[in-house]
């Protein structure tokens, strides 16, 4: 006959293993959505009004991906504040991209979800628990820098 203690140090001890890979998952589905680590994707769309155009590289997050199956779209966009554009989207977007990421910067493209509009930033801006980066503009952001209210489409880009 086996000590008492002896069977609960085992049954304690193959607990713990088969509690790791269940405790392990959603930390790793944590760090695939975790906004400050996710990659650029080869997905990239256009906005154009005014006679101009400027297409953004979508970063791989489940927002992003939302925002492509809507495409294409006839819209209006429109100055807000200083530093960005905005576009009213004829839904919300999934918010499970949000989370905190840093390094913004004027070029940056993203999601305002209580508004569920779609903020283009011109200039230097702060992260909010409301905003979700969608991406980056690539070769440029001056046509953002055209004030007005103007019809825009966006669409897939090449």
């Amino acid at each position: 006959m086996r000590p008492a203690r002896t069977t609960i140090r085992r049954r304690a001890l193959l607990g713990a293993l088969l509690a790791v890979p269940v405790l392990a998952r959603p930390a790793f589905a944590q760090s695939r959505h975790d906004p400050a680590s996710q990659e650029p994707t080869d997905m990239r769309i256009r906005f154009t009004f005014a006679d101009r155009s400027l297409d953004a590289v979508l970063t791989d997050n489940p927002t992003a991906r939302d925002l492509v199956t809507l495409l294409p779209l006839e819209l209006t966009i429109e100055d807000y504040s200083t530093n960005e554009k905005i576009v009213r989207l004829p839904r919300n977007l999934s918010e499970e991209a949000s989370g905190p990421f840093g390094n913004e910067a004027a070029g940056d493209l993203c999601y305002y979800a209580p508004w569920g509009n779609l903020a283009l930033f011109h200039a230097g801006y702060r992260y909010s628990r409301s905003l979700i980066r969608l991406g980056r503009f690539e070769a440029g952001y001056d046509a953002l820098l055209t004030r007005g209210e103007f019809p825009v489409s966006v669409e897939r880009a090449g």
